[in-house]
Formats: C-alpha cells, structure tokens, sequence
C-alpha cells in the first residue's frame, strides 16, 4: 500500500468542495497511466459527494495520484510484479477486506478488477455493462458510446447530464520546483516546446520527429519514461544545441510540472497528451492507426489533431498494433513533416 504520508509526500491543500468525511469508496483502475489520469474526473467527482476517495492503482501510477486533493488514499497494486499471480491477488483482496469499503467503483473493465472487489467483499460493486467481469458488479451502468473516454468514465457514477468530467493532477509545490530547477540547469528560459515522441504500441510512434525538431526554431524538450530515453537522444541529435532530454529524468509529477510551462505539447496518442491536458498545455496531436473517434483525444479549446485522413485501413485496432498489420504504416509514414509543421507553427 503507498501511502503518501508514509512517503512523506507533500499534499496539496484539500479543496473546500471535498469535505473531510469517513468515505469508504474505492475506485479500482489498474489500467494505463493515460486511463488513469482520465479517471481524475470521476474520482473528483466522487469526492464532492464522499470526501476524498481511496485508489487502487498500478505502482507506476500510484504517484500521480499520492498528491491528488479527492484522494485519501493510494494502495499501489503490483500486478505484474511482486503481486503478481493468485497469492498476490489473495494478498491485495485481503487488504481491501480489512479496510471494510462499502461501495468499489471499477472505471477499468477487467475481470480481475472485479474479481478483486468481489473477492474483498464489498457490498456494491459498480461497473460497466457489458464488461468481462459484469456477472460480479451489484450495478451495472450502461457505458457512453460517444464523448470523451473522461466523461465516459464519469458516466460510472451517473451524473446529472451535460457535466464534465474535470481531469486534474495533484502537483505540489515541490514538483514544480523540480521542473523548474531541471529547465534551468539546461539553460531552457521562456517558453518551449515539448516533444513526446514515445508510445508502447509501436505503430502509434510518428517517424518525423527528430526532423521537425530541426526545423523548430525555439528551445525544445523531450518528455517520457525511461523507455523512451533512447529515442528521445536520437532526437537530440537533430538539434543538440536546441533540443534537451527530460525522458527519464524526472519524478512523474515534476515530468507533469515541465508540461504545465511548455507553451505547447507535440504528442503521439500516448499518456504525455493527457498529462498535458490535465494542466492546461496546448497539444498538437499525432494520430496514426487510431483515430480521435475513440474518446482519446486532446480536450483543450486551442488544442489541434494531425492525422492522414482517407486511408480504408485506420482504426487498425483500439490500441494500435506492435507493427502494421498490413506491413506499409502508411498512417504515420505518409502524414508528412510538413504537415505537422504547419499545425504547430499555427499554435
């Protein structure tokens, strides 16, 4: 269980529309850290009815959250690691039981995700129609077919109609003094531009970035994980004396503190474009075998998409394939720098 103040993580001050009570709601969403931040809104949500809401969530994710003013409290569940397999499932079931939760909202239709709040045993379990693991929801709520995946999310607690789902990020005060003194020690002063050129799914991954960070003129920094240090370094390369890696280099929170002041956010569908959402960074999007259609797209006003309409083959899958099914990735090797460029250069 990560508990920020075992972590000795500072919080932001609660917002007075999440009144302190005894909540003994869970929200269980163990999918990707995109989901996650998505799910901001329905846990806010939730809290303006409850008080803050306890999270279960992937270790990966748990930080993001530590500090968020509807959360209570995150319990990290290590699914594919050290609680991986039926005794760490027994073990995470146990500990929910223990805390005696009346109610488990389950945003991620998965089957463990409802087995797990069955098997801790609490009375009602509310999830989506139609998901794996409905036989073990108490409710069933009939999931949006349109709209942003935020506002299907929130459609799990049934809101009044027309209400937004409000993504936010808990970031402290430390976070951004993170950002801040990492943007200074590369010498990066005013406003950058920020590249996320990573993805898990290999097809979402557009080849042009490391030309058009040739082409941009201003300061540029490269955001992500770990993973995709080395190919934000293969982007450097195009313009060492301009463009800085920040891919792995910081906390998660302060990686989200760097977006909120970069003047724009250039992104594959991948989890930066909902970061970069959540604190207000104007995004360009590059969609290649998925389509915005799907509810993952960027949701600010000023916000714009770049993909190659016309092709017979796009969507290719939910997620986008490890490579082209068809073998040609045209989606992404056809949409042009040029293209992009001109969006960007727009914003």
């Amino acid at each position: 269980m990560a508990k920020s103040e075992a972590r000795g993580e500072e919080r932001q001050a609660p917002s007075s529309r999440f009144a302190t009570r005894d909540s003994r709601v869970v929200v269980v969403q163990t999918a990707f850290l995109g989901d996650v931040v998505l799910t901001t809104g329905l846990v806010s949500h939730l809290a303006e009815r409850h008080g803050p809401v306890d999270v279960v969530t992937t270790r990966a994710a748990a930080p993001l959250l530590e500090t968020h003013p509807a959360v209570r409290r995150v319990l990290a569940y290590d699914k594919r690691g050290a609680e991986r397999g039926i005794g760490g499932f027994r073990g995470k079931a146990g500990e929910l039981r223990r805390e005696g939760y009346a109610r488990a909202y389950l945003p991620h239709r998965s089957l463990r995700s409802a087995l797990l709040a069955w098997a801790a045993g609490i009375p009602e379990r509310i999830g989506f129609a139609g998901s794996p693991g409905s036989l073990f929801y108490t409710r069933s709520v009939a999931r949006p077919g349109g709209g942003h995946e935020a506002e299907r999310i929130l459609a799990l607690a049934e809101p009044a109609p027309g209400t937004t789902a409000l993504v936010s990020l808990g970031l402290t005060e430390t976070d951004r003094a993170l950002a801040a003194e990492w943007l200074s020690r590369h010498h990066v002063a005013g406003k950058f531009i920020a590249i996320a050129p990573g993805s898990i799914w290999g097809t979402k991954r557009w080849p042009g970035y490391a030309e058009l960070a040739g082409r941009l003129k201003q300061p540029i920094v490269v955001v992500g994980g770990p993973e995709d240090r080395e190919l934000a370094e293969e982007l450097a390369r195009s313009a060492p004396s301009r463009v800085h890696v920040a891919a792995g280099a910081l906390p998660l929170r302060a990686s989200a503190a760097l977006l909120e002041r970069a003047a724009l956010l250039v992104t594959n569908d991948s989890a930066p474009l909902h970061l970069a959402s959540a604190v207000g960074t104007r995004v360009v999007a590059v969609f290649g075998p998925t389509i915005p259609g799907f509810g993952f797209g960027p949701r600010g006003a000023a916000d714009r998409i770049v993909e190659l309409a016309g092709l017979a083959c796009r969507p290719c899958s939910s997620h986008g394939p490890a490579v082209c099914p068809l073998g040609h990735h045209r989606c992404m090797r056809e949409l042009s720098v040029e293209a992009v460029m001109e969006v960007v250069s727009g914003q």
